[in-house]
């Protein structure tokens, strides 16, 4: 069973930092290319970031300087830090696997930025 559990969401003021942690189980992790998503109320979810395999690294164009995806292979978990927060990141983020055809979704993690 493929399971991928999201954590470290919660409430940070503007201009504050967030870590968010996916541990994965029942798949090869280390093969596998993982990405963070968001879904804000009333919004399509979008890919915010992504590392492959080989670690290559993606970004859209909003988090890029203030985010970083970064993975460890040996605790099967991806990594979003998240710096310099704004109004405007508040959303679910979701964790997603993918392999080929394959793609598997955590649950989902709050993010709220308010003073």
């Amino acid at each position: 069973q493929v399971q991928l559990v999201e954590s470290g969401g919660g409430l940070v003021q503007p201009g504050g930092s967030l870590r968010l942690s996916c541990e994965a189980s029942g798949i090869v992790f280390r093969v596998y290319t993982m990405g963070w998503y968001r879904q804000a109320p009333g919004k399509q979810r979008e890919l915010v970031a992504s590392i492959t395999s080989s670690g290559s690294t993606n970004y859209i164009d909003s988090v890029k300087g203030r985010f970083t995806i970064t993975r460890d292979n040996a605790k099967n978990t991806v990594y979003l830090q998240m710096s310099s927060l704004k109004t405007e990141d508040t959303a679910v983020y979701y964790c997603g696997a993918h392999l080929q055809f394959r793609a598997y979704w955590g649950q989902g993690t709050q993010v709220t930025v308010s003073s």
